[in-house]
């Protein structure tokens, strides 16, 4: 091979060829490998060289380094026996968005960086709000509008950080002190990742108890009673964040109730949907964001369950200028006729960094490349799967389903023999142990009420029934074994 020029079509052609044959053959052979990465840590220092090469190498002997260094510590998140955490979908239609976003190569940071990229966005995050059904406040015609973030940790700060600048605009910068969260303890823990960059005190984080009464949501009660209590002691509650579908167990929180609270205390209300978002465009599952309506801010993760290839989560608000009034600046290399006519969206003003990529791509070419009613179908087979995952559980005496299912997550445990109830949590952390490390599945676990609980998400691309009774099978033989040695 000749040397490889930094930019040039010709050479570009041939090589990304070859990187396409090399992804193909991956998912083609994507069951071979260990699901769950069996290296020990700093397997790979002793694999590679300790500086950079001074000459050019081949894309080959990059590929074959790959092939024998790489993929050991890679996990395989689209494997089909992949049940870990929540799915990370990709898609064929993601990955040809992800490459020409990856071709074109821009930073659309203002809209002037590239027209097309500010309105696409805005036009498919109008697109999937009325895929969900969500209130006209939320569309980019109105006073608010959506904006992809990385990550929903990045969703959650950015409004935290609006709703908190809202509120200091009324009581004055000093009372930083005195503004309170609330959430569930089920809350994903971003939230207090957000409540410390955004200055909020530690102790007044209230991360409020749920238990199985409510299968793990938040009580209106419960809420209702902090805020008085927190209000009484001269505090200012100002920010809700809500979820649907929680990680340990895809708790739902009662919205319409919750957010009659936040309103009559003009709190900042958000919902948090990153993985159970993308099942509310089948209209058997909408229910679940019924009172959304009462929403400042809404959020989902299109790369989580919805074919959209990582990073891609989307964010609604209700009201863009709190956004922009927390985020905007303006410096003199970035000003412009189209932004200072006010005459156009600049997302920089709606996010963290300055710099995006052009995300909407892949979401565009996923909606248009499927259609709703694949998509659809898409999510009811993975919810159609975990339901038979469910069933397999129940019919076996010595495993118990521990928190209802909902969308395509089953909580279950092993259960200890009656004299040896007090092992039940080794029991289970070394079920998780035994079945990872044969390589054939992954799971991961939570605690539900001091019980260590496995889950079985089900949600990878490639995932069909022989998968979910293979991985069962698995459970069940090292379940076995485990019992005969107590």
């Amino acid at each position: 091979e000749g040397d490889l020029k930094p930019m040039d079509a010709e050479q570009l052609r041939e090589n990304a060829h070859k990187m396409v044959d090399f992804i193909a053959d991956y998912y083609k052979n994507i069951e071979n490998f260990p699901v769950l990465s069996q290296v020990q840590p700093g397997y790979l220092r002793k694999l590679l060289p300790d500086s950079a090469p001074n000459r050019p190498e081949s894309l080959q002997d990059v590929l074959d380094d790959v092939q024998a260094k790489i993929f050991p510590g890679v996990t395989h998140w689209q494997s089909p026996d992949y049940f870990a955490y929540y799915p990370s979908n990709s898609s064929i239609a993601g990955f040809l968005g992800e490459m020409l976003s990856a071709g074109i190569n821009m930073v659309g940071f203002s809209w002037i960086t590239s027209p097309a990229a500010t309105e696409l966005e805005m036009i498919v995050l109008d697109w999937l709000a009325k895929l969900l059904k969500l209130p006209d406040y939320f569309f980019s015609t109105g006073q608010g509008g959506g904006v992809i973030q990385g990550t929903a940790s990045e969703a959650v700060l950015v409004v935290l950080l609006a709703a908190r600048d809202k509120v200091l605009r009324r009581v004055g910068k000093d009372a930083i002190g005195k503004l309170v969260v609330y959430a569930s303890d089920q809350t994903h823990s971003a939230l207090q990742k957000a409540c410390q960059i955004g200055g909020i005190h530690p102790e007044n984080c209230r991360l409020l108890k749920t238990d199985s009464s409510t299968d793990y949501a938040l009580s209106p009660e419960s809420l209702n009673e902090a805020i008085s209590h927190d209000v009484a002691v001269g505090l200012i509650p100002f920010f809700l964040c809500a979820t649907v579908g929680t990680t340990s167990s895809t708790a739902v929180d009662p919205l319409l109730a919750l957010g009659k609270i936040t309103k009559s205390n003009g709190m900042w209300f958000h919902v948090d949907a990153a993985y159970a978002g993308s099942a509310c465009i089948c209209p058997e599952f909408r229910h679940y964001i019924d009172g959304i309506e009462e929403a400042d801010s809404f959020n989902m993760n299109a790369h989580k369950w919805f074919l959209t290839n990582f990073d891609c989560s989307v964010l609604w608000v209700k009201d863009r200028n709190a956004l922009i009034q927390s985020l905007s600046t303006n410096p003199e290399f970035l000003k412009n006729k189209a932004s200072e006519a006010n005459m156009v969206v600049d997302y920089k003003d709606w996010q963290i960094p300055l710099g995006r990529r052009f995300r909407s791509l892949k979401l565009w070419m996923v909606l248009r490349l499927y259609g709703l009613e694949n998509l659809q179908c898409y999510l009811r087979n993975h919810i159609q799967l975990a339901k038979h995952f469910e069933e397999l559980v129940s019919q076996d005496s010595r495993f118990k389903v521990v928190a209802p299912r909902k969308f395509s997550l089953v909580c279950f445990c092993v259960l200890p023999p009656r004299d040896k109830e007090d092992c039940a949590n080794k029991l289970n952390r070394d079920l998780l142990d035994a079945v990872n490390s044969t390589g054939k599945l992954f799971i991961s676990h939570t605690v539900l009420s001091g019980k260590y609980t496995l889950r079985f998400a089900v949600g990878a691309p490639l995932t069909e029934e022989r998968h979910v009774n293979e991985a069962w099978k698995v459970l069940q033989d090292k379940a076995s074994a485990l019992l005969q040695s107590l």
